[in-house]
This record gives C-alpha cells, structure tokens and sequence, in this order.
C-alpha cells in the first residue's frame, strides 16, 4: 500500500465527498464530454461539483496551466509558461454558451512573465464571455498582479460582478504557504476592489497549523478594507510532496466561523471542510 494512500484512508468520515447526481448536472457532463470542454471542476476534481453544476456554475482556468509561482499548498505546474493562446477568450466564451451557465467562474496561473502580468488577457477573456452571453453573471479569481493598481484596475473595468483574491491563509502562515505573495499586498488588492464598487470575496484555508485567534484576525483584516465574501475549507495536501495538514478541522468548528463571520458583517461565509472558492458562487452576486 503507499503511502499516499494510507494518507487518504486517514481522512475523517466528515471528508467523505457524495457522488454528484441531478438532472441538470447530468446535462453538464453530457455537453461537457460532448465538446471536449475543459473545466476545473473536473480536471480538480471539486468535490462540490454535482452541487455546483446543478445551480449553473463552472469554473475555468486561463492563461494556460504552468505558473512562475510555487505556492506550497498549489497543485499547479510550476515553470516557464507557453505564450498565452489567443483563441482561449473566444473559447471559453463558447464554453460557457454551451453549458448554458447563468454563473461562470474564471481563475489563471499567476503570469508574473508577462509585461502587464496578464491582465490584458484577462480584461478580453471577461468581455468575451459577456458579449457572447450577456445574461450570464462573472466572478473573477484573479491573482495579486504584484499589488499593481492600474493592472487591478484593467480587471475592474471589463465589468465581472464579482472579484475574489485569496488570503489562502493567516498572515504568519503566508511566507511559508505563499511563494511570492504577501499578506499585506493581498488586502490592498482587496481594498482596491471593494472601493471601486465591485463585490470583494476571499478564502482561506484551514489545518496549516493557524490558530482560531489568527483566523478571526484575518476575518478582521478582511471586513477593514471592505470584503463582504469569505470562503473557509480544509486545506487537503495535492501530493505527498507538497507541505501536509496539520489538523482536520471539525465541521463544528467550520460553522462556528461561519456565524463569527456573519456577526463581524460579510454578507456571506461560505465554511465547511468542503468549500472552495467557487462554493455557491452564484449567490454571491447578492453581497451587500
């Protein structure tokens, strides 16, 4: 037996993923497989993909699959990126028209190679999916764009209805868990969203070895400069390569941040061993 698998058999009963099922879902899957589309949820494997699909909402990923950072908990390919493809706006927006989303969520690598880090590219990718589907509501996961305004700004201005950018963690935790990101940077990214009107969202992760001090601190941090979404899952090691979970956080727990969170004013906290970022995304459009 390896050792990975050992690992995964020391899951708690509460990390048991349910098979995805529903009507809708069974559409997705069917048109997905049919053309050939590429989507997080699957080549993730998210564990809330029936949930999700059935609501509506896929997540996709742009500006290719190697990325110049090298996060401790991120299962990405790191490395020198291809150039970006320039049909890839084009099809992700005839992706999202064939699946008949009514929420579509993108994220990318960080592009930390390109002049303008990819912003441009992200900027047309949203436009393209609003011309082509003007009904369907956008949440953006965007990376920190070294903190660049005018490049935050390039994203503000293509007009997704929400725009996320992960804590990932406590701010201790951050230069252990983030290659290249900073704490501080990540909440002016943050604070500059919220102040242009957009809605503000953010995750973090737990079992890293945070304590519930450092995670009200970052709820805290977050309400500060505006946030009004807050995801909260376990954190679950890519590979036995990758840095591995301290704790498994216990689904109490998780809803005991969920209404500290709601008490300190998000609109909404997402928070559950299972979460991602994308968790019920469609909703979040309502933040107020």
């Amino acid at each position: 037996m390896t050792a990975e698998m050992k690992g995964r058999e020391r899951l708690p009963r509460w990390m048991k993923m349910q098979l995805p099922k529903g009507e809708s879902y069974s559409k997705v899957k069917n048109l997905v497989n049919e053309h050939k589309l590429h989507t997080i949820c699957t080549s993730g494997n998210c564990p809330n993909i029936g949930e999700c699909w059935n609501r509506g909402t896929a997540t996709f990923m742009i500006l290719g699959d190697i990325c110049t950072r090298n996060c401790k908990f991120c299962g990405v390919t790191t490395g020198k990126p291809l150039a970006p493809d320039p049909e890839e706006p084009r099809r992700i927006a005839e992706s999202v028209r064939i699946m008949q989303l009514k929420h579509a969520v993108i994220t990318s690598v960080d592009r930390d190679d390109l002049p303008d880090l990819g912003a441009g590219f992200w900027a047309e990718t949203i436009c393209e999916v609003k011309k082509l589907n003007p009904e369907t509501k956008i949440e953006v996961l965007i990376p920190d764009f070294q903190g660049k305004p005018e490049l935050i700004q390039m994203v503000i201005e293509a007009a997704p209805e929400v725009i996320s950018h992960n804590m990932e963690t406590v701010e201790r935790l951050t230069p252990q868990i983030r290659s290249a990101a900073k704490y501080r940077t990540s909440l002016e990214v943050l604070q500059h969203i919220a102040a242009s009107g957009v809605v503000a969202k953010s995750g973090i992760m737990l079992g890293l070895g945070e304590t519930e001090a450092e995670v009200l601190q970052v709820m805290d941090d977050l309400r500060a400069v505006g946030c009004k979404v807050m995801t909260i899952g376990q954190y679950l090691a890519p590979t036995l390569s990758h840095i591995q979970v301290k704790e498994y956080i216990t689904p109490e727990q998780f809803e005991m941040y969920q209404t500290i969170g709601l008490e300190k004013g998000f609109s909404f906290v997402e928070s559950s061993p299972l979460v991602r970022s994308s968790y019920r995304a469609d909703a979040h459009v309502e933040a107020k």
